[in-house]
């Protein structure tokens, strides 16, 4: 197709890093995620996610530069084939597609439990399809109604936030500092010391509470002066997702009466402490608050993964028809309404795998999709493919290679852990070499993969 359709140039960097935000989900992370960081590291946790915070800084960094030159729908395959090649480009693509919709299932998965105080225990699996069809329908919409959809629930998801902090910090039970030098980990129904390893182990698994602040990207082809403006939605999402985060983290780790009680309560650690200090009708406002803040995130999962797909059909990823089908546009609301329609499908159908399965592909997959950008950084830099970009990350080349180190320590963390860490970088092993296979045996086939240019693209390419 020599000129594919093209997405509308209708938004402004507010609205890029509203969906954005949503995507990131700071309520989402800290009732959902930020429970396995602290089961991991006591109060330990409040270093280990500041560590994971600024390894996410370096990759933000790599973000903000990469898709200043690049502000394509395509996001960090559509980067990494331009730079890399093709074959490095595909494996992200391959990788990234699959880590987006299952996160778009777990998430989903996750609404029962907050939902079951008003309604009741309801099934886990055809309630996130529920949300997930709520969620594509709103899909559709224009970018702009979407933006303002998400900006109103992420307003809710703030002020729930905000209602925890004010709960920890009005009568705090203990200092920070201690926490800081000192940090204790429930062990054996006892609190004991937090050793490094541990705080390491957490410090993983807290860098995917802020994953979500390079999902700017993928608006990239609907947002006036791009190459400037997502850059900034990157950094500016980064660093209002750490700050919403990790202030309602220490408030909690400060104000609970009980630290050997907080934490036997597990993935509720935070519900429990929300019902302790405000009673149980702030209990069923704050879940109330954290459903919404589900299907807000995932709102905006559908908007950014319709876009990956539209892409794909742009790049000629799939059978000829299923490529024409991906690139139709809405004549009412100017989106990728099939591939928005197939998203939502695909994360339906993958709500009804086991969430613990999800959790376990999930895990590592990230890593490669980061890895990739730390050396496109380089690369590009020294071939001078980005030197277009109108963003460029302060000190190069040390935040890509800071970050390189920083993900191998992830690696190395993972392959410590034998119930999730282990099979999660097994399952990476095999959704590569899936791509691979994909790449070699479909695409190859038919010639060399080129990677096509939008009719209009932000700044020359």
């Amino acid at each position: 197709m020599t000129h594919p359709p093209t997405l509308e140039r209708s938004m402004k960097l507010f609205g890029a890093l509203l969906i954005t935000l949503s995507s990131l989900t700071p309520a989402s992370s800290v009732f959902i995620i930020m429970p396995g960081v602290i089961d991991q590291a006591g109060t330990g946790a409040l270093l280990s996610f500041t560590a994971a915070a600024l390894v996410s800084l370096l990759i933000a960094y790599v973000y903000a530069e990469l898709c200043s030159a690049f502000p394509l729908t395509g996001g960090e395959y559509a980067i990494v084939g331009r730079v890399l090649g093709p074959f490095p480009g595909f494996i992200v693509l391959g990788v990234n597609l699959l880590v987006l919709l299952l996160n778009m299932s777990v998430i989903a998965l996750g609404l029962g439990p907050y939902l079951a105080p008003v309604i009741g225990n309801v099934s886990p699996a055809w309630t996130a399809v529920i949300s997930v069809i709520f969620t594509t329908l709103c899909g559709i919409l224009n970018i702009r109604t979407n933006a303002l959809i998400t900006g109103a629930f992420l307003a809710l998801e703030v002020l729930a936030l905000v209602i925890l902090t004010v709960l920890g910090m009005w009568h705090p039970m203990r200092p920070i500092a201690p926490m800081l030098t000192h940090p204790v980990v429930l062990s054996n129904g006892h609190l004991v010391p937090a050793g490094l390893a541990a705080l390491g182990l957490a410090g993983s698994a807290a860098i995917f509470a802020n994953y979500g602040f390079g999902n700017a990207i993928f608006l990239g082809e609907e947002t006036h002066d791009a190459p400037r403006q997502i850059a900034r939605a990157v950094l500016l999402a980064l660093v209002i997702g750490f700050i919403t985060q990790v202030i309602p983290l220490a408030a909690v780790l400060t104000g609970a009466r009980d630290l050997t009680a907080l934490f036997a309560n597990g993935d509720g650690m935070f519900s429990y402490f929300v019902a302790d200090r405000g009673g149980r009708l702030l209990s069923i406002v704050i879940s109330l608050s954290i459903a919404l803040a589900i299907i807000n995130c995932n709102i905006a999962f559908v908007v950014l993964v319709a876009r990956l797909l539209f892409s794909t059909g742009r790049d000629n990823v799939w059978p000829a028809a299923v490529n024409r089908a991906l690139l139709k546009i809405s004549p009412r609301f100017g989106s990728p309404w099939v591939a928005t329609l197939a998203c939502g499908f695909l994360a339906a159908t993958l709500c009804f795998v086991p969430l613990d399965t999800l959790v376990v592909l999930t895990g590592t997959t990230i890593v490669v999709v980061y890895g990739s950008l730390c050396v496109s950084a380089i690369v590009g830099r020294r071939t001078g493919r980005t030197a277009h970009a109108a963003y460029k990350m302060p000190l190069h080349p040390w935040p890509s290679i800071l970050g390189l180190a920083g993900l191998a320590y992830v690696i190395y963390a993972n392959a410590l852990d034998p119930e999730v860490g282990q099979p999660s970088l097994k399952a990476t092993a095999m959704v590569i070499g899936a791509s691979a296979l994909y790449y070699w045996l479909v695409l190859r086939r038919r010639g060399a993969w080129v990677l096509h240019q939008p009719i209009d693209p932000a700044g020359p390419l």
